[in-house]
């Protein structure tokens, strides 16, 4: 799932040219129009759906018809990539326990859509990125892994997000394709890979 320029996305396709990965990417699915996330989808020849917000009256019903539109693409995980919006009940209750998301701050520091500014603004010496399973919180899922970025003196929101965007990059590539090949297991607040 996606909202944006499809970095995540695209590192996830090239990944999945590898038989040995575990993973394929078997759809896209957006919450906006018009993104590079799609091109890169189409790109590479597979299937898109855009599920907008704005087309629907209320937030329940957007989340069931995104529910309903990821349904029919059967898959076994769910990956927001680069997706930015919440999910609600009905999402959850289909998909919970098999949707992973990343989030560019070690979570539980610096939650929410401004993670790395956030940082910046506290004067952190040291973020970086989380993969973690999705709750109906705000970055509060079960971890999975986490990856430390270096804060260096001269960095602006831009130039550290370039930097953490490496690494979660990287990141959610490893744990997709572990997911994948070795199953996900989630026990209270402690998520990994294995049955």
């Amino acid at each position: 799932m996606v909202s944006g320029t499809g970095s995540n996305l695209a590192a996830l396709i090239a990944a999945h040219e590898d038989p040995a990965y575990g993973a394929r990417v078997v759809a896209v699915v957006a919450d906006r129009r018009g993104i590079r996330a799609l091109d890169i989808a189409a790109e590479a020849g597979i299937p898109t759906a855009v599920v907008s917000v704005e087309d629907f009256d209320d937030r329940r019903l957007w989340d069931a018809a995104i529910a309903e539109t990821v349904a029919v693409f059967k898959p076994d995980l769910v990956v927001l990539a680069g997706f930015m919006k919440l999910l609600g009940a009905t999402f959850l209750e289909r998909f919970g326990g098999r949707i992973i998301n990343t989030h560019p701050a070690l979570l539980p520091a610096f939650p929410g859509a401004h993670g790395v500014r956030d940082a910046l603004r506290y004067g952190a010496k040291v973020t970086g990125c989380t993969v973690m399973v999705v709750d109906e919180g705000i970055d509060t899922g079960p971890i999975l892994a986490q990856a430390a970025v270096t804060v260096e003196p001269d960095d602006d929101e831009a130039t550290l997000h370039e930097r953490i965007k490496v690494v979660e990059r990287s990141l959610l590539v490893e744990w997709v394709g572990r997911i994948a090949r070795d199953g996900l297991r989630v026990e209270g607040r402690h998520a990994e890979a294995g049955r």
